[in-house]
């Protein structure tokens, strides 16, 4: 008898080692899945929620349900991103919600894009003092490395007027996306190229116009370069997408395309 019970409790050792084995999973799925809100757990707490409310007017504008999902985005952001504080004793919730909210801004029209080339982000509390081109900046974006810099009192500048066009995380972060279409990983290639070569049709003759003194809803630095264009659209596009369709409705449409969103109707403008 007590030799059928040895064998017997034998034939169930690889069961229960398959069950354990699953049950490990199991958990590291649901964490992972908890983390990012996807079952309600893990999600913002309210206090960060009053700060998403206060510093993301795009957010407050939102409807109860794409809140719940531009939130997620938002988690998701921080959790995949290394904050890095320089000349400030640490990177706060605040500043992260900030980048992040922004960063959603952006691609919540894209919802498998999340910036993902760009891992570190560098906040320093003003303008800094840049060894590659011995010249102060406010912000920039460095592909090579991953990095995107910001200034943090000049982020919060540019939030502080919510219409004025003029948004350095919001510059900066379409910088990051205009580059992320064209890395090379598992986000490359999100812009449709047919519809990419029409917006810049559209592009290069608004720059066309800047150059030549004409009259523009863009300030100067639109017309460096394409980079540089696009970022100012798209200060302009999520800053005063009202005043933007009235100046050029087919660049306000085609930039409705590219980021498949549009603010007046997403917000109800």
């Amino acid at each position: 008898m007590g030799e059928i019970l040895i064998i017997a409790f034998i034939s169930l050792i690889p069961i229960l080692f398959v069950l354990l084995i699953f049950k490990t999973i199991r958990d590291v799925i649901v964490v992972t899945f908890n983390y990012f809100g996807v079952f309600g757990i893990g999600s913002l707490n309210q206090e960060q929620l009053k700060k998403l409310n206060k510093y993301s007017p795009y957010y407050r504008d939102l409807e109860y349900r794409q809140k719940r999902k531009f939130e997620r985005k938002v988690v998701q952001f921080i959790f995949s991103r290394k904050f890095v504080s320089r000349g400030i004793e640490d990177v706060t919730d605040e500043m992260k919600l900030v980048v992040a909210s922004l960063a959603v801004q952006i691609t919540f029209g894209l919802p498998r894009i999340y910036l993902a080339h760009f891992k570190k982000i560098l906040i320093y509390p003003d303008n800094y003092y840049s060894t590659i081109n011995n010249q102060y900046h406010k912000g920039e974006v460095n592909p090579r490395f991953g990095i995107i810099v910001l200034s943090w009192k000049n982020l919060v500048h540019g939030i502080a007027n919510e219409t004025d066009g003029i948004n350095l995380g919001l510059h900066e972060l379409a910088h990051a996306i205009h580059l992320e279409n064209r890395i090379s990983n598992k986000e490359y290639g999100f812009i449709d190229v047919k519809l990419w070569k029409k917006y810049v049709d559209l592009a290069e003759y608004e720059m066309f116009k800047i150059r030549e003194g004409d009259t523009s809803m863009f300030r100067s630095a639109a017309a460096i370069d394409h980079h540089e264009f696009f970022a100012v659209l798209l200060e302009n596009f999520f800053e005063r997408p009202q005043d933007l369709k009235a100046y050029s409705p087919n660049l306000y449409k085609k930039t409705t395309m590219l980021l498949k969103q549009d603010p007046i109707k997403l917000l109800g403008l």
